[in-house]
Protein backbone atom coordinates (compact mmCIF):
# COMPACT_ATOMS: atom_id res chain seq x y z
CA UNK A 1 0.00 0.00 0.00
CA UNK A 2 1.29 3.73 -0.99
CA UNK A 3 2.34 5.44 2.05
CA UNK A 4 0.59 8.47 2.34
CA UNK A 5 2.89 10.86 4.95
CA UNK A 6 6.20 11.58 4.35
CA UNK A 7 8.16 10.23 7.16
CA UNK A 8 11.68 11.83 6.70
CA UNK A 9 12.42 15.04 8.14
CA UNK A 10 14.02 13.28 10.78
CA UNK A 11 12.19 13.48 14.24
CA UNK A 12 8.34 12.50 15.15
CA UNK A 13 7.12 15.62 15.73
CA UNK A 14 8.72 17.26 12.66
CA UNK A 15 6.63 14.94 10.62
CA UNK A 16 3.63 15.50 12.37
CA UNK A 17 4.29 19.49 11.36
CA UNK A 18 4.95 18.63 8.22
CA UNK A 19 1.23 17.37 7.39
CA UNK A 20 0.58 20.55 6.58
CA UNK A 21 3.03 21.16 3.45
CA UNK A 22 2.51 24.96 2.28
CA UNK A 23 0.96 27.26 5.16
CA UNK A 24 0.02 29.61 2.32
CA UNK A 25 -1.99 26.80 0.59
CA UNK A 26 -4.72 25.52 2.69
CA UNK A 27 -5.31 23.16 -0.08
CA UNK A 28 -1.91 21.51 1.36
CA UNK A 29 -3.50 20.56 4.12
CA UNK A 30 -3.04 16.91 5.12
CA UNK A 31 -5.62 16.23 8.15
CA UNK A 32 -9.03 16.85 7.04
CA UNK A 33 -10.88 14.72 9.56
CA UNK A 34 -10.30 11.83 12.30
CA UNK A 35 -9.16 8.88 9.52
CA UNK A 36 -6.35 10.83 8.23
CA UNK A 37 -4.99 11.46 11.92
CA UNK A 38 -5.19 7.86 12.26
CA UNK A 39 -3.52 7.37 8.69
CA UNK A 40 -0.25 9.39 9.86
CA UNK A 41 -0.38 7.56 13.18
CA UNK A 42 0.01 3.46 11.99
CA UNK A 43 1.92 5.14 9.02
CA UNK A 44 4.33 6.78 12.13
CA UNK A 45 3.82 3.59 14.45
CA UNK A 46 2.53 5.24 16.71
CA UNK A 47 -0.09 2.29 16.91
CA UNK A 48 -0.71 -0.88 15.84
CA UNK A 49 -3.72 -2.61 13.68
CA UNK A 50 -5.53 -3.29 16.68
CA UNK A 51 -5.21 -0.03 18.03
CA UNK A 52 -6.11 1.42 14.69
CA UNK A 53 -9.14 -0.86 14.73
CA UNK A 54 -10.01 0.39 18.75
CA UNK A 55 -9.59 4.02 17.51
CA UNK A 56 -11.76 3.24 14.89
CA UNK A 57 -14.85 1.91 16.70
CA UNK A 58 -14.33 4.79 19.04
CA UNK A 59 -14.35 7.46 16.12
CA UNK A 60 -17.52 5.92 15.00
CA UNK A 61 -19.30 5.31 18.78
CA UNK A 62 -18.18 8.58 19.59
CA UNK A 63 -17.61 11.29 16.83
CA UNK A 64 -17.92 14.33 18.74
CA UNK A 65 -14.99 13.24 20.28
CA UNK A 66 -13.21 12.55 17.24
CA UNK A 67 -13.33 15.70 15.82
CA UNK A 68 -12.21 17.13 19.11
CA UNK A 69 -8.80 15.61 19.48
CA UNK A 70 -8.68 16.13 15.68
CA UNK A 71 -8.89 20.01 16.25
CA UNK A 72 -6.63 19.53 19.28
CA UNK A 73 -4.42 17.79 17.38
CA UNK A 74 -4.00 20.68 14.57
CA UNK A 75 -3.91 23.67 17.27
CA UNK A 76 -0.69 21.32 18.67
CA UNK A 77 0.67 21.21 14.93
CA UNK A 78 0.31 24.74 14.45
CA UNK A 79 1.80 25.56 17.72
CA UNK A 80 4.93 23.49 17.22
CA UNK A 81 5.19 24.85 13.89
CA UNK A 82 5.49 27.90 15.10
CA UNK A 83 7.81 27.09 18.19
CA UNK A 84 10.25 25.32 15.68
CA UNK A 85 10.37 28.28 13.73
CA UNK A 86 10.72 31.04 16.33
CA UNK A 87 13.72 29.41 18.44
CA UNK A 88 15.77 28.19 15.22
CA UNK A 89 15.52 32.17 13.96
CA UNK A 90 15.76 34.42 17.33
CA UNK A 91 15.63 31.50 20.32
CA UNK A 92 12.57 32.84 21.79
CA UNK A 93 9.79 30.57 22.03
CA UNK A 94 6.23 32.39 21.86
CA UNK A 95 4.71 31.98 25.64
CA UNK A 96 0.85 31.22 24.32
CA UNK A 97 2.65 28.55 21.84
CA UNK A 98 4.52 27.29 24.82
CA UNK A 99 1.78 27.34 27.30
CA UNK A 100 -0.49 25.21 24.47
CA UNK A 101 2.48 22.41 24.46
CA UNK A 102 2.90 22.45 28.41
CA UNK A 103 -0.69 22.20 28.76
CA UNK A 104 -0.99 18.80 26.41
CA UNK A 105 2.65 17.51 27.69
CA UNK A 106 0.70 17.44 31.56
CA UNK A 107 -1.83 15.19 30.30
CA UNK A 108 0.49 13.25 28.14
CA UNK A 109 3.39 12.72 30.88
CA UNK A 110 0.75 11.20 33.19
CA UNK A 111 0.82 8.36 30.70
CA UNK A 112 4.06 7.40 30.21
CA UNK A 113 5.42 4.22 31.57
CA UNK A 114 8.30 2.04 31.98
CA UNK A 115 8.26 -1.47 31.37
CA UNK A 116 9.87 -4.25 31.19
CA UNK A 117 11.85 -5.78 27.87
CA UNK A 118 15.18 -7.78 27.62
CA UNK A 119 18.44 -6.12 28.96
CA UNK A 120 15.77 -3.79 32.15
CA UNK A 121 13.02 -1.42 30.48
CA UNK A 122 11.65 0.37 28.01
CA UNK A 123 9.52 3.77 27.81
CA UNK A 124 5.83 3.15 26.76
CA UNK A 125 2.87 4.76 26.61
CA UNK A 126 -0.18 3.42 28.84
CA UNK A 127 -3.05 1.56 26.71
CA UNK A 128 -6.25 3.10 26.23
CA UNK A 129 -9.16 3.53 23.42
CA UNK A 130 -8.87 7.35 24.53
CA UNK A 131 -8.43 9.00 21.05
CA UNK A 132 -5.92 11.82 22.29
CA UNK A 133 -3.39 9.27 22.84
CA UNK A 134 -2.27 9.79 19.33
CA UNK A 135 -0.77 13.24 20.47
CA UNK A 136 1.77 11.60 23.36
CA UNK A 137 4.26 10.28 21.35
CA UNK A 138 4.27 13.35 19.39
CA UNK A 139 4.22 15.64 22.61
CA UNK A 140 7.18 13.73 23.78
CA UNK A 141 8.99 13.86 20.44
CA UNK A 142 8.94 18.09 20.27
CA UNK A 143 10.14 18.36 24.04
CA UNK A 144 12.97 15.97 23.43
CA UNK A 145 13.75 18.08 20.46
CA UNK A 146 13.30 21.47 21.48
CA UNK A 147 15.69 20.90 24.68
CA UNK A 148 17.99 19.12 22.49
CA UNK A 149 21.16 19.83 20.31
CA UNK A 150 19.85 18.89 17.10
CA UNK A 151 17.55 21.76 17.69
CA UNK A 152 19.89 24.35 15.97
CA UNK A 153 20.17 22.07 13.22
CA UNK A 154 16.02 22.46 12.55
CA UNK A 155 15.37 23.84 9.10
CA UNK A 156 12.80 25.02 7.23
CA UNK A 157 12.41 24.25 3.31
CA UNK A 158 14.04 27.23 1.65
CA UNK A 159 10.95 26.38 -1.59
CA UNK A 160 8.96 29.46 -1.66
CA UNK A 161 5.52 26.83 -1.79
CA UNK A 162 7.03 24.23 0.72
CA UNK A 163 6.88 24.82 4.84
CA UNK A 164 8.13 21.71 5.60
CA UNK A 165 10.81 21.61 8.47
CA UNK A 166 13.67 18.85 8.55
CA UNK A 167 16.50 18.35 10.78
CA UNK A 168 19.65 18.97 8.77
CA UNK A 169 22.29 16.23 9.19
CA UNK A 170 24.81 17.44 6.76
CA UNK A 171 28.15 17.56 7.55
CA UNK A 172 28.22 21.26 6.70
CA UNK A 173 24.63 22.43 7.88
CA UNK A 174 24.28 23.15 3.92
CA UNK A 175 21.09 21.39 3.37
CA UNK A 176 18.46 24.06 1.79
CA UNK A 177 15.52 21.25 0.62
CA UNK A 178 13.37 19.16 2.64
CA UNK A 179 13.40 16.64 -0.29
CA UNK A 180 16.06 17.08 -2.97
CA UNK A 181 13.60 15.14 -5.54
CA UNK A 182 10.89 17.31 -5.39
CA UNK A 183 11.88 20.80 -3.73
CA UNK A 184 15.06 21.05 -4.68
CA UNK A 185 14.20 19.66 -8.27
CA UNK A 186 12.05 22.10 -8.65
CA UNK A 187 13.88 24.74 -7.71
CA UNK A 188 16.69 23.87 -10.15
CA UNK A 189 14.12 23.94 -13.33
CA UNK A 190 12.79 27.53 -11.87
CA UNK A 191 16.20 28.67 -12.36
CA UNK A 192 17.01 26.74 -15.44
CA UNK A 193 13.87 28.58 -16.56
CA UNK A 194 14.74 32.01 -15.62
CA UNK A 195 18.37 31.35 -18.01
CA UNK A 196 16.72 30.46 -20.92
CA UNK A 197 14.27 33.28 -20.40
CA UNK A 198 16.69 36.18 -19.94
CA UNK A 199 17.89 38.41 -22.40
CA UNK A 200 20.63 37.79 -24.26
Amino acid sequence: MTQRFDLTSGALCLDFVNTFEDRGRAQTESLHDFADLLVFAQEAELVGDRGVAALNRTSQDRPEEAARVLRRAIRLRDALYRLFTACTSDGKAPQADLDLVNQELAGAMGELRLEPQSGCCRWSWAHSDDPVRLLRPILYSAGELLTSGDLRRVRECDSPTCTWLFIDRSRNRSRRWCDMQTCGNRAKARRHYRRRKAPR
